[in-house]
C-alpha cells in the first residue's frame, strides 16, 4: 500500500472548530491524569488514551482551513500541549512527532503530499516517527536504502522511536550510497517494520520510544516525503518541536503542584515541632507549595508567550528576523521550564513527611520525567546561544535543536 491509497482512511471528519475539539479532548484528560502514575508503575501502555486523543481530533487540531481543518494558532495547540502535559506527559510527547509531522506539512511546498495526508490526518490517523540512532556521532544516519526499480529497500535499526507503536504510519530517515538522507511514510504494519517496547530510561517510560528494526522493507517511490527545510534553511517547524519539549516541562510542573496541594490537603501531617495544627497552616509547606505554584506559572507563561512569538512568525509578512526573535523566545522558555520543572517536582516532597515517597503514589516520575524531557537538548546550550544573541546580535544555530 502506498500513501496515496486512501482506503486506509478511518472515517471523513465534520469539519469542527479548535474550541469543539479542545472542548472534547479536555473531557478526557480527567480520565487520562487519574491513571497516569499506576500506569507508568506498572508499564501499561496508553493506547487506549492516545486513540481516545486520536478520535476526538486532537492530531488535527493544526490543519488549515482550507484543507478543512480546524486550523488552530500554534498558541491554542501549545496551551493543550501543556494541559495534556499535566495529566500525563508520556502521552503529550508520545504523539510529539504527529505534531512535527503535521507543522511539516504545514509548512512545505507540496501541494500535493498535503492533499494526500491531510485526509489521514483529519480521520485520526496518528504518526511517529524513527529518526535518532544509537552510537553514531553528530547525528549521523546508518540505517541505509538502496535503490531497487520504482522503490528503495530500507535496512537498519533506529532506536528512538518516539510513539511509533501508537501510530498507524512511521516517518524513517535512511541514507543512500551517495550519502543523500531520505525520508519516507510506510504504514506501521508494512513488511519487514518491526517496533519494539525496549525504552528503557529512567523517566516517560511510556512514549514507545524504543527500537524500530528495519529488515529489506520496501519503500514506494511515492512514499517519499519531502524535508521540513533545505539544509542549512531555518524551518519553525524544528523550533515548534522545541517549544512542544518546553510545553510538557510546563506540564510537568502543573503535575507537581496539583500533587503539592492534593497531598497537603489530604495526607499530609505537621510535623512533631510544628506549631501548625495542619499542614495547610505550616509556614514551611506553604511556602514549598507556593513556591511550586510561582515556577508553575513562570514555566506556563513563558511557554505561551514564546508560541505567541512563533505564531508571528508564521504568519502574513513575516521574516527572517521574525523567525530568529521566535527561535530565541522558544530557547528561553526551554530554560525557564526545564528550571521551572525539575524544582517544582523537587519541592513537592517538601510538603511531606516519609510517606509522601510511597511508591503507590510514584511522585518521583515528575523529576524523572522532566530530567529526561531535559535531556533532549542541554539547557546550557540554550542559555548560551542566547546570551551570545543578547550580547552580539549573534543568529541562533539551524538545527534541529533550535
Amino acid at each position: 500500500m502506498t500513501i496515496s491509497d486512501t482506503t486506509s482512511i478511518r472515517r471523513p471528519r465534520v469539519a469542527e472548530t479548535a474550541d469543539d475539539i479542545i472542548d472534547a479532548a479536555h473531557a478526557l484528560l480527567g480520565g487520562i491524569g487519574a491513571g497516569a502514575a499506576a500506569r507508568e508503575r506498572n508499564r501499561q501502555l496508553p493506547y487506549e488514551q492516545i486513540r481516545q486523543l486520536a478520535d476526538a481530533g486532537v492530531g488535527a487540531l493544526r490543519v488549515p482551513a482550507d484543507h478543512d481543518g480546524p486550523g488552530a494558532t500554534i498558541v491554542r495547540t501549545i496551551e493543550f500541549v501543556i494541559a495534556l502535559s499535566a495529566a500525563d506527559s508520556n502521552v503529550a510527547q508520545a504523539i510529539r512527532p504527529h505534531f512535527g509531522m503535521v507543522e511539516g506539512i504545514i509548512s512545505g511546498t507540496s501541494h500535493h503530499e498535503a492533499s494526500r495526508w491531510y485526509p489521514h490526518i483529519l480521520s485520526g490517523d496518528l504518526f511517529g516517527i524513527a529518526h535518532g540512532e544509537v552510537g553514531s556521532a553528530h547525528a549521523d544516519i546508518r540505517t541505509r536504502y538502496t535503490v531497487d526499480g520504482n522503490g528503495f529497500r530500507v535496512t537498519g535499526e533506529k532506536y528512538y522511536s518516539t510513539g511509533c507503536l501508537f501510530a498507524d504510519w512511521l516517518r524513517i530517515s535512511a541514507k543512500g550510497d551517495d550519502g543523500e538522507t531520505r525520508w519516507f511514510v510506510v504504514p506501521r504494519d508494512r513488511e519487514g517494520v518491526e517496533v519494539i517496547d525496549d525504552w528503557d530510561g529512567s523517566g516517560q517510560r511510556l512514549t514507545a520510544s524504543g527500537s524500530t528494526r528495519l529488515t529489506d522493507v520496501w519503500v514506494d517511490s511515492d512514499e517519499i516525503v519531502e524535508r521540513n527545510a533545505p539544509t542549512g534553511e531555518r524551518s519553525h517547524v524544528l523550533t515548534f518541536q522545541q517549544l512542544y519539549l518546553a510545553a510538557i516541562e510546563a506540564g510537568i510542573a502543573k503535575n507537581a503542584l496539583a500533587d503539592a496541594e492534593w497531598f497537603t490537603v489530604h495526607r499530609a501531617r505537621p510535623i512533631v515541632h510544628s506549631t501548625a495544627d495542619s499542614a495547610t497552616s505550616d509556614p514551611y509547606v506553604r511556602h514549598a507549595v507556593g513556591e511550586i505554584a510561582a515556577r508553575a506559572y513562570a514555566a506556563e507563561s513563558s511557554v505561551l508567550r514564546a508560541a505567541g512569538t512563533l505564531d508571528a512568525a508564521t504568519g502574513p509578512g513575516a521574516t527572517g528576523e521574525h523567525k530568529v526573535e521566535a527561535v530565541v523566545d522558544v530557547a528561553k522558555a526551554q530554560y525557564v521550564a526545564i528550571e521551572s520543572a525539575l524544582k517544582a517536582a523537587e519541592l513537592l516532597f517538601d510538603v511531606g513527611g516519609g510517606s509522601i515517597t510511597a511508591r503507590d503514589l510514584n511522585y518521583d516520575r515528575h523529576w524523572r520525567n522532566a530530567r529526561t524531557v531535559a535531556n533532549h537538548n542541554p539547557r546550557a546550550h540554550k542559555a548560551g546561544v542566547i546570551g551570545d544573541h543578547v550580547l552580539t546580535g549573534a543568529e541562533p544555530p539551524v538545527s534541529g535543536l533550535f
